[in-house]
This record gives C-alpha cells, structure tokens and sequence, in this order.
C-alpha cells in the first residue's frame, strides 16, 4: 500500500482561520452535549443521589470494562424540540466483560424516566443497530413507563420494543435487563421479556399496574413491595433471576451474566499489528473549510484516519471529483468513498457503482465521506446520461450488503446524500462532523428557485412581480433551510448516531468497525438491472 503525501500547510493564513473556526463549533459542541449530560438537572440528580441512586451514566461507567470506551449514540436526539435533549434515555456501544454490547440506560432524573417519542425513536435505533451488528443487549432499568400527555405518539409503535426484545432473544443476542426502580405498566415487559433479569431489593417496582391503578381497577388494597418489589418477584413470581442487594451489586451481577455468555464473534477478526496515520489527526481542525462551498481534498482526511496513512487509491484519473480506494483502520480492511469537489457527474457515478460491486465481491466494509452538493443539472448534462448513471451509484449503495459508515464531514444535499449511502439508506452508522449540514440543496440556492418559480407564476397571470415583497420572504426561507440542515439539528432529529468532532473520526470508526464484525461481513451475491 502506498502512505498519502499531505499538501497541507499547517502555517498558511487559510489553515489557521479553518482551525479557529472548527475549535468555536467543538466549543459549541461541547455546549450543546452538557445539556445531554445533565439530564433532568442539578435539583433532579441531587434528589436522585439523596435517594441513594446512581444516575444513568454512572451505572454505565460501573458496568463497562475499566478503561474502555463507550460509544455514545443519538447523544443530541431530541435537539431544537421541547423534550430533554438526550430523549430520557442514554444508548451506545460499550465491552462488558470482553463483549462489545448495545448499552440502553433509563435516565430517572428526566421525569422519572419517563419514555416520550424521542425515547421511543432513539430506542428503536440502539435495537437497529443491536440486530445489524449481533450485539448482546443489556437495559439499565429504570423508568416510570409512557410519558403520558405524548401517549398519542408512543403508544402504537412503542410496542415494537418489546416485540424487538423477543426477537432478539430468537436471534440468539442475549438480552440482559437490569432493574434499579421503576418499571411500571408496558415497561414492566421488558425484564418480562428479556434473557436475565436481574433486580435490586427494595429498589426495583415491576407491576403492570401500581397500587392506585389496581385500587381503581378491582378495589384492592396493596402496597409496591407486595405488588411488585424485587424479593417479592425473586421468591414468589419468579419474574427476577438475581436479587441484588444494591445497585452496585446489580451492576456487578450484570457483568457475571455477560462472563458466562460463551459469547463468540462471527466476523473476520482484525489485524493485531497495525501502525498509527503517519499524519497528525490534530490537523483535520484545519482542513475542512469553514465556508463549506471551498473544496477540499478527502485524501487529507483519509490520511488521518487510515493505517499509516496509507490509502490504495481506485480509478485515480477517472470522475475525479470522487476519491474511491482501499485502506485499513484499526486492523480492520475498508473501502472508502469520499467527495472530493461537491458535485457528482456521470464518470463519478459510474466509478461509484463499480467499486461498491467490487468492494461487495470481495466482503469489504465501505466507509462513504459526505462532501457533495449532488448530481449535476443542466441540459448538456441530462443528455449525457446523469440521471441513467446517478440510478446506478444508487442501484449499487442500495443493494449492496456489506456493512455501510456514513460520515458527513461537510455538505450532504439531494441525490448525492442518497448515493453516498444517506440515512435513509440504512448505514450501519452514520456521523456528522460538526459544522456539516444536509438538506434538499444549500439554502441560497433554495431561495433562489423559490423567487424563480414565484415570479415566473406572475408572469404567467400578467402579474407585475413584487421583488422587494419577496425579499423578505426569501430572506426568512434561507434562514429556515440554513437552520434545519444543521448538523445540531439532523441529529436531533434522528437522522444520524451523533455529531462528533473531526479529531474523535478514526477512534469512533474502529469502534464502528469492531462491532460490525461482532456479525459475519458478505458482500451482495447479485444485483438487480443496471441501466446502462
């Protein structure tokens, strides 16, 4: 393999104000992750301690393997809405006990855990990408059930949740369900339905309908430890497999059960020596511009996050506005595809469509750079083809089955989101540096179709536009547009795993790539018609 040569010039006035500018979004983005951090704040977490609880975040760090990471996800979810960011609820991916596990966490200090619809949405994607990736499942218990004023929204498709849990259990991914408190009416199904269960002695409550409810319901009189407390289900129900004494000895509990697993991954393993990118990560703060509309090279980026920097290039002198090669990270082999000059033409589509075949045939994970603005318009253009040949970089990004990555490090409008293996398109995981944006097309030129179309409809009518009438209007669409096609506000959305900054890329990537291979990589044995 060959090391990239890097044209970066760290001294130059143009790095230095890409850097300032990338360290004010990591500042922000550092704002915006602690109110994901604080939970339901200082007042609810100092009541939560008082009570002799640990928060979410501090049983997770309990329950994961010293000094190993845990790869948070939809950390922002919920961002720009009225709910908590975070959704109540903290997933990712950490190593218990050696086993890479998809990691649920109740967050009790948000209205006692309560699940409102970004819950239910981000629950349902921490179990998308437990079943992609065979990831055993461990649910850090904890929660007053259905936030009800949401009811509305939750309560038909929340009841995928427990159906994902049985599934998983038939798919031989054990689940695992640790009980500190409440788990109450449709929440008292999940340790009824998981592997393990594992509940803490005058902490945990599972009942399908509390004292008050059962009050009003039949007339009878009970109380929560006769109703639903954990000795209560370890002697007499049967409903808990372990009585913990404490928290602390659920978590330790939780952590024998995941020993005793057997549990084995199918995947290829990685290469045990492998060498650092020659080049310094550090310097991806300075070559994203902060203007997304100058073009940059990927292959700068590439080299910083590859294996000695090296990078196998495909196809070098072809559609050069997408760079396509081989490369590895963390030990592990990767196809990569990366936008180079924003637009795609038709060699670059074609290119695209031949290496995603290629990289299938020989069970090769892809790892697709967003930098595009999408497929080129224009009359020259649609008589060349663009439209037969952006199908066939979609046709081959749609089925194709090795693992995709998605990582937006700058713009991810129209098509071009979509055949750069967008979210829609199901990426195993998908990443926004901060300061990325995706949307049908960059807000100016939105705008600007928009006045276009207005004021050919007032010519139509022998109408006398009103320019200066539409200033405003356009002025407030690209405000709006700019807006909604942040990273901050995608994420919330659900539409990626996380905002990251740029130096964190190769560490979350081979964090990515050791859970895919958790499941066995085959790439796709035929496709559909390509047309040509």
């Amino acid at each position: 393999m060959s090391a990239v040569r890097s044209n970066v010039d760290t001294t130059s006035t143009s790095y230095q104000q890409y850097r300032e500018a990338m360290l004010e979004r990591i500042d922000d983005l550092a704002e915006q992750h602690a109110k994901a951090l604080a939970g339901g704040g200082e007042k609810y977490v100092t009541r939560h301690h008082g009570r002799g609880k640990l928060t979410a975040r501090e049983r997770i760090e309990l329950l994961l393997d010293p000094d190993t990471p845990f790869l948070e996800l939809g950390a922002l979810a919920g961002w720009g809405t009225d709910f908590t960011v975070g959704g109540s609820i903290v997933t990712g991916i950490g190593v218990v006990e050696g086993v890479e596990c998809m990691i649920i966490a109740n967050d009790p200090t948000v209205k006692g855990g309560a699940s409102n619809p970004v819950t239910v949405k981000k629950g349902f994607r921490a179990a998308q990408i437990a079943h992609e990736n065979r990831l055993p499942t461990i649910n850090l218990v904890e929660s007053g059930g259905a936030d009800l004023p949401t009811q509305k929204d939750i309560f038909i498709p929340g009841g995928a949740s427990f159906k994902n849990i049985t599934q998983a259990s038939a798919d031989r991914r054990p689940t695992v369900a640790l009980v500190f408190g409440n788990s109450t009416a449709g929440g008292a199904y999940i340790p009824g339905m998981s592997d393990y269960v594992v509940m803490v002695d005058r902490g945990a409550k599972v009942f399908l309908g509390g004292p008050p409810l059962v009050k009003m319901a039949t007339g009878e009189e009970s109380d929560d430890e006769s109703l639903g407390g954990a000795r209560m289900h370890a002697k007499t129900s049967g409903l808990a497999d372990y009585l913990a004494v404490d928290e602390h000895d659920a978590i330790r509990l939780g952590r024998q059960i995941i020993r005793r697993l057997n549990w084995h991954k199918k995947g290829p393993a990685a290469k045990v020596d492998y060498p650092e990118p020659l080049l310094d990560e550090e310097e991806l703060l300075g070559i994203m511009p902060d203007d997304l509309k100058i073009p940059f090279d990927p292959r700068e980026v590439i080299s910083r996050i590859t294996d000695g920097s090296e990078f196998d290039e495909f196809k070098p002198l072809y559609g050069s506005s997408l760079v396509t090669g081989f490369a590895q990270i963390h030990g592990y082999p990767i196809g990569i595809l990366a936008n180079a000059q924003g637009i795609l033409f038709s060699q670059e589509a074609q290119k695209a469509a031949q290496f995603i075949q290629l990289a299938n045939q020989s069970n090769t994970p892809l790892l697709f750079l967003h930098n595009t603005t999408g497929y080129m318009v224009g009359a020259e253009y649609e008589q060349g083809g663009i439209i037969k040949h952006g199908a066939q970089m979609i046709n081959a990004v749609s089925n194709s089955t090795v693992p995709h990555i998605s990582i937006v490090m700058g713009a991810s409008y129209g098509a071009g989101h979509y055949g750069m293996s967008g979210r829609a398109y199901d990426p195993r995981f998908m990443f926004s540096w901060v300061g990325a944006k995706s949307a049908v097309m960059g807000p100016a030129q939105l705008a600007g179709v928009m006045e276009i179309v207005a004021r050919q409809s007032a010519e139509s009518k022998g109408q006398v536009f009103d320019a200066e009438g539409f200033a405003g209007i356009k002025d407030y669409v690209e405000q709006q547009i700019e807006e909604q096609s942040l990273a901050y506000f995608t994420s919330g959305m659900g539409y990626d795993d996380g905002v990251i900054d740029p130096r964190d890329t190769r560490t979350i990537l081979g964090i990515c790539l050791s859970a895919i291979h958790t499941a066995p990589v085959e790439g796709a044995q035929g496709y559909g018609v390509f047309r040509l």
